[in-house]
């Protein structure tokens, strides 16, 4: 078996740099129309031509699962941060339609950690206080999730893990990172058994939800994105929900505005997920072994993969 290639990106750690060239080749011939046509059972790819549409149909994600949601059938949904622009509507729409959340669930796909605790909701970069702010603040009192179902994960997941085996989560939603994570599932260390090859499929998806080292492009993505730059302000570990929780989800709806991650890195998942390619280096390609994705894009963020100097 030929060795693998040493990342570009950081050389201590997989990466999809260390993929085979000719996936890279293929993957940056994608056309919008070839990334459609990766669609299969089990795995749907949908555009949607305004950015208005694209955020109203994630916040519908919500609200349509907790719908569902009964006394004797909780239902929740697992949200990210990042994207974040449909929350505010989920508020909305829950307001002007009068829906009652008193049954339904929510779980926080991750938080930052550090010195092995999850950081406070005071932390200027909180993922739990930004959902709560954007979204779960802006609900009607008399509509309002009770507190107990707010489940957000913490650095001892013991309990956010419980949680999971007594709700049913219609949908987990997630972004597209530069490293190609969903939540932090980053792509892990080379070193120990992992030196020369990234771990099997099998063995990632045991993983359940766990405090992570963040790999250095995430680090720098998040300073970028939400930090104005300020890399003093990044943690390097993270608790995540893992995916033995991922896969308890009865569909994984992942959402690529196009301001996350970059043309190539939306047409390589959809080309390895599309074509059954699963590989730990590049972890959003695991999700291939789920039996519902769906990849959602605004038609206008997904660019080309074209030389252009700037």
């Amino acid at each position: 078996m030929a060795a693998r290639l040493l990342s570009k990106l950081a050389p201590d750690w997989w990466d999809y740099t260390t993929l085979d060239s000719e996936i890279l080749r293929d993957a940056a011939r994608l056309t919008p129309a070839g990334m459609k046509a990766m669609s299969r059972e089990g795995f749907r790819v949908v555009f949607y031509d305004t950015l208005e549409d694209f955020y109203l149909a994630e916040a519908l994600e919500y609200v349509t699962a907790w719908r569902q949601s009964t006394a004797d059938n909780p239902v929740g949904v697992c949200g990210p941060i990042g994207p974040t622009e449909q929350l505010p509507l989920v508020a909305r729409i829950v307001n002007a339609t009068e829906l009652s959340l008193a049954t339904a669930h929510f779980w926080g796909m991750d938080e930052w950690v550090l010195g092995g605790r999850e950081v406070p909701e005071s932390h200027p970069l909180s993922f739990a206080r930004t959902d709560r702010e954007l979204c779960f603040d802006r609900i009607d009192r008399k509509l309002a999730m009770p507190e107990a179902n707010l489940h957000f994960p913490k650095a001892d997941a013991r309990a956010y893990e419980a949680s999971w085996k007594a709700v049913r989560c219609a949908v987990m939603q997630g972004g597209q990172g530069d490293i190609k994570h969903w939540a932090f599932n980053d792509p892990p260390r080379r070193k120990g058994k992992y030196k020369n090859r990234p771990p099997s499929p099998e063995e990632y998806l045991r993983l359940g939800t766990r405090v992570v080292d963040l790999h250095p492009v995430t680090v720098m993505q998040n300073a970028r994105t939400s930090g104005g730059g300020r890399l003093d302000l990044v943690p390097t570990q993270a608790v995540t929900v893992g995916p033995r929780q991922t896969w308890m989800a009865e569909k994984v709806s992942i959402w690529h505005a196009g301001c996350h991650d970059n043309p190539f890195g939306m047409r390589l998942t959809t080309l390895m997920i599309g074509k059954r390619i699963a590989d730990a280096a590049v972890p959003m390609s695991l999700l291939a072994r789920h039996p519902n994705v769906q990849f959602n894009f605004y038609r206008g963020g997904v660019g080309s993969c074209e030389v252009a100097m700037h």
